[in-house]
């Protein structure tokens, strides 16, 4: 389960809009280079988070500069994206945090959709408090001892009740549910959109003013703005397969690649690249931090990256 920071994304042939709910409808729409026969052209599934963008950005200049491929990027949503990636819409999704019904239709029923392998990268979601409030407040860090601090979280948007910020509506998260099932005064509110939840955490800390969020690792933002995570019941295998009951903690994630199954068998050396692509959180969070804070264009941090980091890609790129 993923959920993620918008930053300017890559031109692409068919940019979809997103509807007001962050949503993006891939069944009709794509790249007209995706799954192109003997066109020596790759399309790849961009997420709206920043992570994803760096995968994608790294991908896409070694993909031009290496091996000579044109590369196609197309914005789409979580679970759109694997539609689209099941019809060969795109070729390749670099960065999913875990979708098991989407798994189970495409890869193991219908077989349109094959594994790529581990992104190297492990994901995990939770609750965060800044740490110059939970140095002062040591037990807030347990989600028991919430409700004692729902006053101080307490916003405009949040009513009678603490504030729980999430970011974009689209993303799929338990939190209603977790707030509903362990008994929490608190309200989820959503910023709108990723980059919204970034502003609003770092306007928070500059008036140093207590705040809970949804928010995620690897991410970029813990550099500029320490958090720390409040401890929720323990994540169990199964614990969260009833979306209305779910009472635990989100679970440690290692990020996956997926390739359209067409694809992965004859896409020569694009597919066994992307196959190969694996890196550290280091190096992802280097790249986003490039885009997302340093401003840089997707392929300057790209080509920065790559730059400095020969030993690294040189191994993915196929024999």
């Amino acid at each position: 389960m993923r959920k993620r920071i918008l930053a300017p994304l890559f031109a692409a042939v068919t940019l979809l809009p997103l509807t007001a709910c962050g949503a993006a409808d891939m069944t009709r729409q794509a790249s007209p280079y995706a799954a192109a026969q003997g066109a020596k052209t790759v399309t790849l599934s961009l997420q709206s988070w920043v992570g994803a963008q760096a995968n994608v950005a790294v991908a896409k200049y070694l993909l031009e500069h290496e091996l000579g491929y044109r590369v196609d990027t197309v914005q789409v949503d979580e679970v759109p994206a694997w539609d689209a990636l099941s019809q060969g819409r795109v070729d390749a999704l670099m960065e999913d945090w875990g979708h098991p019904e989407q798994e189970q239709r495409y890869v193991e029923d219908k077989k349109t959709i094959a594994r790529g392998g581990d992104l190297g990268v492990t994901g995990h979601i939770g609750w965060f408090v800044p740490t110059y409030f939970a140095e002062k407040h040591p037990d807030v860090t347990d989600w028991k001892n919430l409700n004692k601090y729902a006053d101080q979280f307490r916003t405009a948007e949040s009513g009678g009740k603490g504030q729980l910020m999430d970011g974009s509506p689209s993303y799929v998260t338990n939190d209603k549910a977790l707030v509903k099932n362990l008994g929490l005064d608190y309200k989820v509110v959503f910023a709108g959109s990723e980059a919204a939840q970034i502003t609003q955490i770092k306007q928070f800390a500059k008036e140093k003013k207590p705040f809970l969020t949804y928010w995620y690792k690897p991410q970029w933002l813990f550099e500029k703005v320490p958090m720390t995570e409040v401890k929720l019941p323990a994540y169990k295998e199964g614990c969260d397969a009833d979306p209305e009951k779910v009472a635990c903690a989100y679970p440690h994630t290692p990020l996956q690649k997926f390739l359209n199954a067409d694809f992965a068998k004859k896409g020569g050396k694009a597919a066994a690249f992307l196959k190969n692509f694996r890196w550290t959180t280091e190096a992802q969070n280097d790249v986003a931090l490039m885009i997302a804070e340093q401003k840089l264009a997707p392929e300057e941090a790209a080509e920065k990256w790559v730059e400095a980091n020969e030993s690294t890609w040189r191994a993915w790129l196929p024999k």
